[in-house]
């Protein structure tokens, strides 16, 4: 088993910054491959970054360019750091771990999921 448990998110303005973590806990985070996804008020969960065991990422075209996923195993931790956000950001972000090998944009790719942390960029 492996718990996730997300921070960093909060309120801020269009054009803002904010760093997402996502701290493991109950087995190897080193073997696992990460992601995050979001979502937003009356819409589907949907795929924002994902990170090998190797460092190796991909990302959704709504954040490619302005969000970097990245992690540290020796914190357990993985991140996505959200640069120039907009209001369209808006979501609860979750993170999820898989026990397989690749870069799945889709839920069933994972097996884990944190609770959720809310990001809401104002206008």
């Amino acid at each position: 088993q492996v718990q996730l448990v997300e921070s960093g998110g909060g309120l801020v303005q269009a054009g803002d910054s904010l760093r997402l973590s996502c701290a493991a806990s109950g087995r190897s985070f080193s073997s696992n491959a990460m992601a995050w996804f979001r979502q937003a008020p009356g819409k589907e969960r949907e795929f924002v970054a994902a990170v090998s065991q190797s460092g190796g990422n991909t990302y959704a075209e709504a954040g490619r360019g302005r969000f970097t996923i990245s992690r540290d195993n020796a914190k357990n931790t993985v991140y996505l750091q959200m640069n120039s956000l907009k209001p369209e950001d808006t979501a609860v972000y979750y993170c999820a771990a898989s026990e397989g090998y690749g870069l799945g944009p889709f839920e069933y790719n994972y097996d884990y999921w944190g609770q959720g942390t809310q990001v809401t960029v104002s206008s």
